[in-house]
């Protein structure tokens, strides 16, 4: 059981303009999750945090699309082989309307933006990254990968 349960069937809140979904799981903790499977280099824990039909797109280098466990597994297996020292590391985790904001450092150190939409059983429904360094203020936009 996770302790952001709710177990006294209280109503939920609108923090900030972004309403928890029905089921009211933590997305900023699941994206943390997704962070520390990342960082122990645990493709079956990172995969399983993300929907049978989850789409990843990246454009940090030459842009890539891949959908579904087998190609996630696929964009993931490499890049979890070989990290640099600060590699996903934590920059900021914004939550917005649409999911979470996430500046962190890749498998290679370096600065990325990835948006996270979320299907509402809690599990990652797509993803969305782009370098940070090209990004020279909130892009706009971010959630439109994930509608």
């Amino acid at each position: 059981m996770s302790i952001h349960d709710d177990r006294h069937g209280s109503s939920h809140s609108d923090v900030d303009g972004i309403a928890n979904l029905a089921e009211g799981f933590d997305e900023i903790a699941l994206v943390v999750d997704w962070l520390d499977a990342c960082r122990n280099r645990d493709l079956a824990t990172l995969l399983d945090l993300y929907a049978d039909d989850a789409k990843l797109k990246c454009q940090c280098g030459e842009a890539k699309v891949s959908e579904g466990r087998a190609e996630l597994e696929s964009y993931w297996r490499p890049r979890l082989g070989a990290l640099a020292p600060t590699a996903f590391g934590l920059e900021e985790i914004m939550p917005t309307a649409d999911g979470v904001i996430l500046d962190y450092l890749s498998h290679e150190g370096e600065p990325v933006r990835i948006a996270f939409s979320f299907t509402r059983d809690g599990k990652i429904q797509a993803t969305h990254c782009l370098p940070a360094v090209v990004l020279e203020q909130p892009a706009p936009g971010m959630q439109d990968y994930a509608g």
